[in-house]
């Protein structure tokens, strides 16, 4: 039996550990430098146990859910 996501040690334990991993996934994915990307919004959903860090850079805008437990991201959505 597997505890609950309440009972699970978090490897993204603060904002600044998603933000750090939401930024990283951008630079990955999207051809942009650190230095233009903006934090727009961070939330931490507790009944799921995710980060949703809102970035932006230049024109774009992008979300990026993250699991806190396994320290990954879920999914990058571009708005």
């Amino acid at each position: 039996m597997s505890p609950g996501i309440g009972l699970m040690n978090r490897r993204l334990k603060t904002e600044k550990d998603a933000v750090s991993l939401a930024m990283s996934g951008i630079l990955k994915d999207y051809e942009t430098e650190l230095e233009k990307i903006k934090t727009l919004e961070t939330k931490y959903d507790d009944d799921a146990g995710d980060w949703h860090v809102a970035l932006g850079w230049e024109e774009k805008r992008a979300i990026v859910k993250m699991d806190s437990v396994l320290a990954k991201i879920i999914e990058i959505k571009e708005i």
